[in-house]
């Protein structure tokens, strides 16, 4: 068997430790993934790694290298619910297999390999996301302990059930001298390398993010006895923002802004709505598009809610800034790709978002089909994997050198 076709059917091995038979639906430290750690754990040994796994739940495994510096690998092993099976996992079993890979060549680098199987990206069991690569960085704040899932566990007694000491998060983080840096290879989850025709591109940046929950309050009324120039209907105006959201993100390359969810009162067929509740995610891998779009964007929200005589409630939910991969890195990944090496900006947020604050942070995407991700469907071809353990391995070959 072909290392891609083994890092294939370790990623359908993994999509059978599920908490929801019949999907794909792996939460954060729950018996699913404890599931799953038996199988990554053997297959880090078998790789030739030393295995650990500190108190969030993380697999940490090591190939020692002839030098005392690090360089990281990994991505996370948790899902969204009913998810496909290389959202995350790919990324995890590239690096075991190119470690192995070097196992069985008998060699060591001028570097250590670490590779990190992060325990949370998602942010399925507590809505509070990269709770893994948060507590590498050091940036796990203790009061998300007290958080709850949905039967009312919280996240250290989930912590404390699956092995971990939620008073000692602290010693998850990095402590080593600053890594090389951080490389993660993951599906595009977008259409770009698929309506190119290309196999894998590079990240040039993983996008800015803003979100926001907008509530406009006009008068509820009786349909048909209120005249239509006395309505103070929240839902037109809201139809009017959901339009110049669509507008705002097609103005711009690589600009995305979504009305993602919706909620309309009192929702009676006769009754005219009386408000209106919606978020707004807004994206971009330069703050410096973003920020503009989301402040014209809350402007014409505020400027349609004065015009229709409705209040209007804007609240900023998160606010999370781009960032950049390291040039450095990513032209070592270029240069390692045989072939056209696209650039293609992430508009998902990956771990690397976390990681960048404790060393330069490198992606590598791999075609998907359909650009379709988070999604039953989710699918990747053997021959492009095999692509990107070829450029994973010559990237450590050309970092080897410098």
């Amino acid at each position: 068997m072909t290392d891609a076709a083994t890092v294939m059917q370790h990623c359908d091995v993994l999509a059978a430790c599920t908490d929801e038979p019949g999907s794909i639906t792996r939460p954060f430290a729950s018996d699913a993934m404890r599931r799953a750690h038996q199988y990554v754990r053997e297959w880090m040994r078998e790789a030739g790694m030393a295995v650990t796994r500190d108190n969030v739940g993380n697999l940490r495994a090591r190939y020692e290298g002839t030098g005392t510096a690090t360089l990281l690998l990994g991505s996370h092993l948790d899902s969204v619910r009913n998810a496909g099976r290389y959202d995350g996992p790919l990324g995890v079993m590239v690096a075991i297999a190119v470690v192995k890979r070097l196992r069985d060549a008998g060699r060591r680098l001028p570097f250590g390999l670490e590779v990190l199987a992060f325990a949370d990206e998602e942010g399925l069991r507590f809505g509070s996301t990269y709770l893994g690569s948060r507590a590498v960085a050091g940036r796990l704040d203790g009061a998300e302990l007290r958080r709850t899932d949905a039967g009312g566990v919280t996240m250290a007694e989930a912590i404390r059930a699956f092995g971990g000491d939620p008073e000692k998060l602290a010693d998850d983080r990095w402590r080593g001298d600053r890594p090389l840096g951080y490389v993660e290879v993951h599906i595009e989850q977008g259409p770009v390398l698929e309506a190119r025709g290309l196999p894998v591109g590079v990240v040039p940046a993983i996008a800015g993010q803003s979100r926001f929950e907008i509530a406009f309050t006009g008068e509820a009324g009786h349909a048909g006895t209120v005249p239509m120039d006395r309505r103070r209907d929240a839902l037109t105006a809201a139809a009017e923002v959901v339009l110049a959201v669509e507008a705002a993100g097609a103005t711009q390359e690589a600009l995305v802004a979504t009305v993602g969810r919706l909620e309309v009162e009192p929702g009676a067929a006769n009754v005219i709505p009386g408000k209106v509740f919606f978020t707004l995610d807004v994206r971009h891998p330069d703050d410096r598009v973003r920020t503009p779009a989301c402040e014209a964007l809350i402007a014409r929200t505020r400027e349609t809610a004065r015009r229709r005589k409705l209040a209007v409630e804007v609240r900023a939910t998160s606010e999370r800034p781009s960032v950049r991969c390291s040039p450095r890195l990513t032209a070592l990944l270029k240069q390692a790709v045989a072939g056209r090496a696209p650039e293609v900006p992430s508009g998902a947020g990956h771990d690397g978002v976390y990681m960048s604050e404790i060393t330069d942070v490198a992606m590598l995407f791999v075609r998907c089909k359909g650009g379709i991700s988070h999604n039953p469907a989710e699918s990747v071809t053997t021959a492009d994997v095999g692509v990107a353990l070829d450029v994973l391995g010559r990237f450590l070959e050309l970092l080897a050198r410098q």
